[in-house]
């Protein structure tokens, strides 16, 4: 349930004029979710192909710093991105994430991915990864945790719409 300072944060922002805006023009809304959606899709992708490799499971011709080179920096764009794009869909819909506890999982889900990311990406660029380094299997099961996290994020952010709250 949430507190009522959350659903007070919610009416006031589905009062809001730029809710309004958002919620009385048809195309906005799609289009805020396309573009979300592409960039979530984007930005698995980039993090699991790097998680894959540094698993062993793809690209073993590849070093781990040139796949995460090759695949990383798009990540931090797209975040900025998809935070644009999902502040804008809640103050159209505040409802619909802020009184909503799948919301809050999926946010905990991206902060967590997000550190294991970091992570991963420093223990790349510091060659700790590599074939027969000390901590090659440490980073093995960041990596494999990263791929759940980022799967725990898209299954949270599509199971929003089932759980929501009426009111």
């Amino acid at each position: 349930m949430a507190s009522g300072t959350v659903a007070a944060l919610a009416q006031w922002l589905g009062a809001s004029a730029l809710s309004h805006t958002i919620q009385t023009h048809a195309w906005v809304i799609p289009t805020l979710q396309t573009v979300h959606i592409l960039c979530v899709a984007l930005v698995f992708s980039s993090v699991i192909l790097v998680d894959l490799r540094a698993l062993r499971l793809l690209q073993r011709d590849a070093s781990l710093e040139e796949v995460a080179r090759r695949f990383l920096p798009a990540v931090l764009p797209l975040v900025l991105v998809l935070l644009a794009t999902g502040i804008l869909l809640i103050i159209g819909e505040p409802k619909r994430s802020l009184l909503n506890e799948t919301f809050y999982l999926k946010l905990a889900l991206i902060g967590l991915s997000l550190v294991l990311t970091a992570a991963l990406r420093r223990a790349f660029s510091r060659g700790f990864l590599e074939e027969g380094a000390r901590w090659q299997r440490a980073g093995q099961l960041v990596a494999g945790l990263s791929m759940l996290a980022w799967c725990g994020v898209l299954f949270a952010g599509r199971w929003i719409a089932y759980t929501q709250v009426d009111g």
